[in-house]
């Protein structure tokens, strides 16, 4: 038996491109980073949303010191992609279930950035 079990992590849904990379330089020629979406939906509703950790984590449906993990390593992805030139990949994890976000919680509900409690 493992000495523990991964709870589900719940992310919204992602439609979004699965690949980022600088312009003008061939997806073959760069290293890639791996950006898995529970990573990218913590940063997504802590840096953009401007939730507290606790907020997002309840959310996310696991632990503050569990969001820390996924902020930290996200983040440090993310400036290392930026820094040293080389592409994003998101991954879809299989331990990830979506949520659906309540009526008027979209963009161009009149609210400002963080204002919607999700």
């Amino acid at each position: 038996m493992p000495p523990f079990v991964k709870r589900t992590r719940f992310c919204r849904r992602f439609d979004g491109a699965d690949y980022f990379k600088p312009k003008g330089v061939p997806l073959a020629d760069l290293e890639v980073n791996e950006l898995v979406l529970d990573e990218l939906e913590a940063i997504h509703l802590c840096d953009f949303d401007e939730l507290e950790q606790k907020i997002a984590a309840e959310k996310m449906q696991i632990s503050t010191s569990t969001l820390q993990r996924l902020l930290y390593s996200g983040r440090k992805k993310i400036a290392d992609a930026l820094y040293s030139s080389k592409a994003l990949r998101i991954l879809r994890g299989d331990d990830i279930a979506e949520y659906s976000l309540p009526r008027g919680c979209g963009r161009g509900n009149g609210m400002g950035r963080g204002q919607c409690r999700r």
